[in-house]
């Protein structure tokens, strides 16, 4: 009997094992097939878990990202296109300190901008960000609404050339800058962020999904004209009109609606964590380099330090790969005796030794601040859309007929322009340019394209300005439409303005995203939005110069009240000037430029891999 039973006992114990040695098997199988579907560039999904490709990212939530960037977009316009009209018809401010005041409020945007760069990239990550400052852009929006509506439009009505509104109080005056900074807040630090969240969602390992995510980016900066296409035309006309309240609650609306349909794509979306501070990464470069200054720097990187592995000093980051240049940097990441000593004793300070991840991460800032600095004058070109242009197309003939046409409103061929540009980029001219070679037009290429035809805008407009001259009525009193010169032949500068930015916007956009290092891709996208800040202010003091110089001898200037006095032309032919040797100073920063090298990630497949072993043991 005892036999029998251990016999039993026997075969039952053969018999699990064999169960469990199957289901070892089955686990095994399953985990590398499900190996398959994990992406390779290290997302994770919101609860921090590995990203599954089919289940999250690529267009289904990039598409979201794009609506909710147009409707963002057209909210922000919405206050902005007309904002120097409210306050001078509304709060009765002169159109110097009106424009005086929407300046600061654009500057304080991008300044913004830094901060919502800062801190995804440091700490709350890209999505938190963006969902925190969206809340407060419609928390800005909705106030600036409501006070318009109970205070500041006030007898109903005015805000129109017919009727004045009375004077505010002090309270009112506050709560209406509040609410507008709080807009600048909001839109400022959502912007950089946005963008390069939306290219998280495309899995640049995979070859597939690394070419949507080019496509991404031109498709990102069509949804931002859309929306401010239909925002200076049917909310600018609203607002024109005097139904303030009714334009501001319309971008209230869609700031709402743009905030409920990010939260909804909240499961679809992939993630990448935050980095830590890059800032006090910075110093420590800095600070170690400084240390060791009398130390001889290597010929190679091979003798300096790193973390050995696939593991990164940065967290979530890739290694960097060390590159020549800025050679008294690398003294940062030299090992000296003091430095093994202090690791024995388990001291070691990221302020006297980092790594050549680290170090490479500084140089790659200070590679891209050149190429930065030379957008700033396609900046200055851009902005003449939204000052000179309108000008001039204001002393042109706006008339068919009895319809007027807003001189302002000649932007839509703008936009039209990059929507058409857009469309022949990616259909035909990157096709036919990729048979001829094989990687087509690098960003950098791009944004030289960009410039070019920047030059040949002023051209056109100096050209027109020129020929309105000859036919403009030089002593007018009002000198809007005082050419027979139609305003429809400022649609060919338009037009080339809108092709030079999907050259130069987007390739600007790719270019600072994917060689900013991974612990500052929001501070690349922030890098865009900061250039068209200095692009204004650098168009200010050109302007300002310009007209100093330009007035001696009792001279009107090139740009006086009464443009038929003036020389704008003069002005356009200097920008296109200054564009050239600017595009001469970026062939050589761009020659002289070196691409970033990174390692590879530690994908999601081994660490999927590691975790099946675990459970079949």
């Amino acid at each position: 009997m005892a036999s029998s039973t251990s016999l039993e006992i026997s075969k039952g114990g053969n018999n699990e094992m064999m169960g469990s040695g199957q289901v070892r098997k089955r686990v095994i199988k399953e985990e590398m097939d499900a190996d398959d579907e994990y992406t390779l560039d290290g997302t994770v999904d919101r609860h921090g878990r590995p990203s599954i490709r089919g289940k999250s990212g690529g267009w289904f939530a990039g598409i979201i990202i794009l609506v909710n960037q147009g409707l963002a977009t057209l909210a922000f316009f919405g206050v902005g296109v007309n904002l120097v009209l409210f306050l001078t018809r509304v709060l009765q401010q002169d159109n110097a300190e009106a424009a005086n005041s929407v300046s600061k409020w654009t500057g304080t945007v991008y300044i913004f901008s830094l901060v919502g760069a800062f801190l995804s990239d440091s700490y709350w990550g890209r999505y938190k960000t963006c969902a925190i400052f969206q809340m407060i852009f419609v928390v800005g929006l909705a106030l600036l609404s409501l006070s318009t509506y109970l205070f500041l439009v006030k007898p109903n009505g005015c805000g129109v050339e017919a009727l004045e509104c009375r004077t505010h109080s002090s309270v009112e005056i506050a709560l209406f800058y509040l609410s507008t900074y709080l807009v600048a807040l909001g839109n400022g630090g959502y912007q950089p962020n946005i963008a390069t969240f939306g290219a998280d969602q495309f899995d640049e390992e995979d070859s597939k999904e690394g070419f949507q995510k080019v496509a991404f980016f031109s498709y990102f900066y069509l949804a931002l004209n859309l929306g401010s296409l239909f925002s200076n035309t049917i909310l600018g006309y609203f607002e024109d009109e005097g139904m303030w309240a009714l334009g501001f609650w319309c971008s209230t609306g869609s700031a709402f609606i743009a905030l409920v349909l990010f939260l909804v794509g909240t499961p679809k979306y992939r993630h990448f964590k935050a980095t830590g501070n890059p800032l006090a990464r910075f110093c420590q470069v800095v600070a170690a380099a400084a240390k060791k200054w009398r130390a001889g720097v290597p010929e190679s990187g091979d003798d300096l330090y790193e973390v050995e592995g696939k593991g990164c000093a940065i967290s979530g980051g890739r290694k960097i790969f060390h590159t020549d240049g800025f050679k008294f940097l690398d003294r940062a990441a030299i090992i000296t005796s003091r430095d093994l000593a202090l690791q024995d004793e388990g001291k070691d300070s990221p302020w006297r030794l980092c790594t050549i991840t680290q170090v490479e991460e500084v140089k790659c800032i200070l590679r891209l601040l050149p190429i930065w600095l030379c957008t700033i004058l396609y900046s200055v070109v851009f902005t003449q859309m939204a000052s000179l242009f309108v000008e001039q197309g204001a002393a042109m003939k706006t008339t068919i007929g009895n319809f007027k046409i807003p001189p302002a409103s000649m932007s839509s061929f703008d936009i039209l322009s990059v929507a058409a540009f857009i469309f022949l980029y990616r259909r035909v001219l990157d096709p036919l340019v990729s048979r001829l070679k094989s990687k087509g037009l690098t960003e950098l290429q791009r944004m030289g394209v960009g410039l070019i035809i920047a030059i040949m805008a002023m051209v056109a407009a100096g050209i027109v300005e020129n020929f309105r001259l000859k036919s403009a009525t030089i002593d007018c009193l009002n000198c809007e439409g005082s050419s027979s010169m139609s305003i429809f032949w400022q649609v060919p500068q338009y037009a080339l303005i809108g092709a030079s930015e999907v050259f130069m916007y987007v390739g600007q956009l790719e270019f600072f995203n994917g060689q900013a290092p991974d612990g500052l891709k929001s501070f690349g996208s922030a890098l865009c939005m900061t250039s068209i800040s200095l692009g204004n202010y650098v168009s200010s003091l050109l302007v300002s110069v310009v007209m100093k110089i330009s007035k001696e001898d009792d001279m009107p200037g090139w740009i006086p009240g009464n443009l038929n006095r003036g020389h704008l032309d003069r002005f356009y032919f200097l920008l296109a000037a200054l564009t050239t040797a600017d595009f001469l100073l970026y062939i050589v920063c761009a020659r002289w430029y070196k691409y970033i090298k990174m390692g590879g990630r530690e994908s999601n497949r081994g660490t999927h891999q590691e975790k099946s072993e675990e459970l079949c043991v």
